[in-house]
Order: structure tokens, then C-alpha cells, then sequence
């Protein structure tokens, strides 16, 4: 009867439009309240254990970052360059929206951050040049999604401080993946455009292609600085992070000259902000873990996935449905935090290397940032186009399509997401 209450009021919350980090700790606390036996204070304290890693201090470092990059409109030099390499294709703009978010991915970590930065510039420029406001919304929103993908990556931190997986070799796991993912929704655009006959912009000499690539290396180093840092070994994910905000802030203030101090207080309070929200959806998601654990879920979740899924490929099969289904509802951190605990030792009963697990599970809460009724990426940029959510939805199910056929490729072939993360063995 307990559960069946918990899980109404859960239910109730979202309906209400309860933020998911104020909701998951509201359930956690009335969980325990409603077990005599243990204090309230339990909440809060499993609330700062979950807080109590190192590494974690990498999340609101990256999101500082991808926030100076923004606002130094790093954004809009990689937009020149994407345009000045895939313009000239049919549905070039499209084409470009997703060459962007490639690039973006591999600076800022965030896929709702690449939502807002490229989606504000992209989506009135595709809108000005003839694309409808849903293929605007549907492109940029699915594309942003590689930002989870694509190293650095802030739920391929949690997924290290989780699990105790080397970050540096899930960062290297995801890039073959992510790119795989934006050749896939290239492709879909691809045959969409010469349906519905896009606009595509004249070709851009070499000379002017390689002019916008010199312009745009510094910003595009970030990525190599990162992984050669942490995969080299000179510094943590989190000392990586702190370089990322120092070789940004050098980037806008003194190379680009395109923000001054009189910038960093708005950046650093929006960080702030995001951060907050990010670390206590992270907190609370703890310390429903911990009333989980009271009620035995762990157990009963991982006996039913050891007794039932006897197959390394039908487990992987429920594991995509289960993160799919959970990332509708809730955040890539939290979902992390209350579900990889209980389906990881099944995972290495049937041998299935960590890695390789943990891009899968990313891979699958990348599609909940596009989907409703969570979809952040989704509502980020219906709000900018002004379109209505219900049209947005259409608009993203084709590439919701490509990005789970996307991922069943990778959970069956391993070797794509291994592949990389081997040369450090």
C-alpha cells in the first residue's frame, strides 16, 4: 500500500509541474516518514552523502564552461564554419544544425546547453530561410543530444562516480557512438530535404572553409585538452574540468575579446543556478535511493533481471526499454543515480563490459531529453521557435526512430564503443 501511495504522489507531482529534483526528494521524505522506525533526518543525510565525491565538482566546472562559451559566442563561430562546410547540400542549414552540435557536444558537456546556444541563433535563421518552425524544433532539439555523447559529457561523469568507471575511457567510448548518431540524423535530413526540397546556401571556397577552421581551432581544442589531460593522466576529470574554464575564459576575454568582466557576474549566477538544480536533482534522487534500499526494490529489480533475462542480448533489450521509459520522466543524473545501481550486477554476471554498458544507458537518456513529458531539449527549443509541444513531438519522431536504431547498433555490436577506450588497456 505504501508503494502504491509513493508512486500516486509521484505521479501527481509531475502532473502538477513540481520541478523533478523538489519532487524526487517530497517523495523521498514522505517514503520515510512513513516508516516509523527511521528518522527523518535520514533525508538529509543521504542527501549530503550523495554530494560526497570529488568528481562531482567536475559538473558544475563543465556547465561554467559551456555558459563562457555562450556567452562568448564561441556558438556562432562554429555555426560560420558548419555552414561554410555543409551549406551547399540540400537542406544545408539542417545539415549544418547538426554538424554544430557536434562540435558544441565536444566543448560544453551539456546537451541542454547546446539546445539553448545553437538553438538561438539556428532556429529564427532556418525559420527566416524557408524551413517550417517543426523541422527547426526537430533538427536542433535531436541534435543538441549528441552533447551527452560526445566527450566531455556531464552523465558520463555521474555514470564514473557511480560505478567507479574510469571517466576517461567512458569519454573516449562515446565518440564513435556520437558520431554514428549525428551520421544517422544527417542521413534522415538528408532524404527529408530532397523530399520536401530545402533550401540549400551557394558553395564555399576551400580557401574560405579553411579561413573559418583557423578561426575556429581554439574553441575546438577544448575536447582534445580534456581527454589528452585525463586519458594521459596529467590531471582528474575534475582538474579537467577547471582547465576547460580557464582555456574558455581566456578564449572569450582575451583571444575572441567578446565578453568583459562586467559579463562574469550574469555567467557565474546562471552556472550557479544550473548547477543547483543539477547537484540537488542528484541529491534527492540519493536519498530516494536510500528509501528504495528500505524497501528492498534493488533486489527485487536485479532478481528479476538475473532470473528473467538469462541472455546477454535480451537483458540488453529490457535495459534500453527500462532507461528509455525512465528518461520520459526523469533527468539522465537522477535516473542514473536510482536505476544503474540496481541493473549493474546483472550487467557483470553476464560479462558485459561497463563501458560499453554505461553508453548504452547515456545513449538512452539522451532520447528522454527529446521526448515528453521530461523532453527538456524539446521544450527548450519549441519555446524558442514558438511552436506548440504537441507539435514539436511529431516533429522529433523520426529522429527518435534513427537514434534508437542508433543505439540497438551499438549495444550489439560492442566494438564500436570499445574500440577507442581499448588503446588505453
Amino acid at each position: 500500500m505504501t508503494g502504491v501511495i509513493l508512486v500516486a504522489l509521484f505521479i501527481l507531482l509531475l502532473f502538477l509541474g513540481i520541478p523533478i529534483a523538489f519532487t524526487l526528494g517530497i517523495v523521498a521524505f514522505v517514503g520515510i516518514w512513513m516508516l516509523d522506525s527511521i528518522p527523518l533526518q535520514v533525508v538529509l543525510q543521504s542527501m549530503f552523502s550523495g554530494l560526497e565525491s570529488f568528481i562531482l565538482l567536475a559538473v558544475p566546472l563543465f556547465i561554467l564552461a559551456a555558459n563562457i562559451m555562450n556567452q562568448g559566442q564561441i556558438s556562432e563561430r562554429l555555426i560560420k564554419l558548419a555552414v561554410s562546410m555543409v551549406g551547399h547540400i540540400r537542406g544545408g542549414l539542417a545539415q549544418a544544425n547538426i554538424v554544430v552540435s557536434m562540435f558544441f557536444g565536444g566543448i560544453s558537456g551539456s546537451a541542454q546547453a547546446d539546445t539553448a546556444g545553437v538553438g538561438k541563433i539556428l532556429i529564427p535563421s532556418m525559420i527566416r530561410e524557408g524551413y517550417s518552425k517543426s523541422t527547426a524544433v526537430g533538427t536542433t532539439a535531436a541534435s543538441s543530444t549528441m552533447g551527452m555523447l560526445i566527450p566531455p559529457s556531464i552523465p558520463m561523469v555521474i555514470y564514473g562516480s557511480v560505478t567507479s568507471v574510469s571517466v576517461g575511457q567512458m569519454f573516449l567510448g562515446g565518440v564513435i557512438p556520437g558520431l554514428l548518431m549525428g551520421a544517422a540524423m544527417m542521413a534522415l535530413v538528408g532524404f527529408i530535404s530532397v523530399r520536401q526540397n530545402f533550401p540549400r546556401s551557394e558553395r564555399v571556397s576551400l580557401k574560405n572553409i579553411g579561413k573559418q577552421f583557423l578561426n575556429c581551432i581554439p574553441p575546438l581544442l577544448t575536447p582534445v585538452i580534456i581527454l589528452g589531460g585525463i586519458i594521459g593522466g596529467f590531471v582528474t576529470p575534475t582538474e579537467a574540468a577547471i582547465l576547460a574554464c580557464v582555456y574558455a575564459l581566456i578564449l572569450a576575454m582575451f583571444v575572441y575579446r567578446s565578453i568583459t568582466i562586467k559579463h562574469l557576474p550574469e555567467i557565474l549566477f546562471d552556472t550557479i543556478r544550473l548547477s543547483s538544480l543539477t547537484l540537488f536533482a542528484l541529491a534527492t534522487a540519493t536519498a530516494l535511493g536510500h528509501l528504495f534500499s528500505y524497501y528492498r526494490v534493488p533486489e527485487m529489480i536485479a532478481g528479476f533481471f538475473q532470473d528473467n533475462f538469462a541472455s546477454t542480448g535480451f537483458f540488453l533489450l529490457a535495459v534500453i526499454l527500462l532507461f528509455l521509459f525512465v528518461g520520459m520522466f526523469l533527468d539522465a543524473i537522477p535516473a542514473m543515480i536510482l536505476f544503474v545501481p540496481i541493473v549493474l550486477p546483472a550487467s557483470e554476471t553476464l560479462g558485459v563490459d561497463p563501458v560499453h554498458f554505461g553508453i548504452v544507458i547515456v545513449m538512452c537518456l539522451a532520447v528522454g531529453m527529446i521526448t515528453p513529458p521530461y523532453g527538456l531539449c524539446m521544450l527548450l527549443a519549441s519555446s524558442i521557435a514558438k511552436l506548440s509541444v504537441s507539435k514539436s513531438i511529431v516533429a522529433l519522431l523520426p529522429y527518435v526512430g534513427v537514434i534508437i536504431i542508433t543505439i540497438l547498433i551499438v549495444a550489439f555490436f560492442p566494438e564500436i564503443a570499445l574500440w577507442l577506450p581499448s588503446f588505453l588497456e
